[in-house]
């Protein structure tokens, strides 16, 4: 597929162009998983391909307003203390992998959706479903109506490959440990830390579904670990995990899930999509977070 990818050279490796999802093992192939922890990074995708910017009204910089920019960058070292790592190359403009992956708009479309789509979701009427037809700041993507055939390459893919490896990946890790315990990591605009509630915007926002997506447990050490840390933690609000959330997170079955979402005025500058000064002081405290997880006990989550 060829890709559009002006917007970051080091993704420029043909191999990489045409997968849908990046896999960084913990341990060599065939060997399990030393923790049961796995990492996610949806959203963190730099791959534009051609066949969404031939049809997109914005230029290459605008359309990246949705991306969690530089996510996997900052828990790129978590295999080297045990979690495995899987993040999307695919941007999240060209299909988010956070959602269902018929939720979709017939609005854009300019032919008739399959019955079975679901296009009457909170997401799909914000412009934010599985094809995104804005970017975060409202902006209008495309400049046409798309074809339910893009749509479905699109899923095809990318969406359906990388569920099938998480997927894969979680019951790898079950059948290693007993259970497995999934971090879906995401970073949010400013402006939406600031509506948690609180009086101070919050840093990090920890979504477990209101308590459904995982055991108490896990919430409850990140964020103690996090406030250590000097951050600000609020759960649930604004954001309280998305599909990858609740699909996965089945704590009846062994399975944990918890969504985190960084505040990018942390790291980020939101005009330029440039890293700030603070990136490395992040990146090193998260590194901090993941050694104290994977050296954690979390036995008692085999019970489920």
């Amino acid at each position: 597929m060829p890709v559009m990818n002006a917007v970051d050279p080091r993704l420029s490796d043909p191999a990489e162009a045409t997968a849908a999802f990046v896999l960084r093992r913990a341990a060599p192939e065939g060997q399990p998983p030393p923790t049961p922890l796995i990492f996610a990074s949806p959203h963190s995708g730099r791959l534009y391909p051609d066949d969404m910017m031939d049809a997109a009204a914005l230029d290459a910089v605008s359309i990246r307003r949705s991306e969690d920019a530089f996510v996997d960058d900052l828990i790129a070292h978590a295999p080297a203390y045990g979690a495995t790592v899987i993040t999307a190359c695919f941007a999240r403009a060209y299909i988010d992998l956070n959602r269902e992956p018929f939720e979709l708009d017939p609005a854009m479309f300019a032919d008739e959706l399959p019955e079975f789509a679901r296009s009457r979701t909170a997401r799909v009427a914000a412009g934010l479903g599985a094809i995104a037809r804005v970017v975060s700041e409202g902006q209008e993507i495309y400049r046409r109506k798309l074809t339910y055939a893009e749509a479905r390459a699109r899923i095809e893919g990318a969406h359906r490959p990388y569920h099938q490896a998480l997927e894969a990946l979680i019951a790898e890790v079950r059948r290693a440990h007993g259970f497995a315990i999934l971090i879906d990591w995401h970073s949010m605009p400013a402006a939406a830390a600031r509506s948690s509630g609180r009086e101070r915007p919050c840093d990090i926002v920890l979504g477990d579904r209101f308590g459904a997506a995982c055991a108490g447990v896990l919430p409850t050490r990140v964020e103690r670990e996090l406030e250590a840390l000097g951050y600000r933690v609020a759960r649930n609000t604004p954001y309280a995990g998305g599909y990858t959330t609740e699909h996965y997170g089945q704590p009846g079955r062994r399975a944990h899930a918890l969504q985190i979402e960084i505040n990018r005025a942390l790291y980020l500058d939101e005009a330029t999509l440039a890293p700030t000064s603070g990136f490395e002081t992040l990146r090193a405290h998260i590194e901090q977070l993941t050694q104290r997880l994977t050296a954690a006990d979390w036995s008692a989550l085999r019970a489920g």
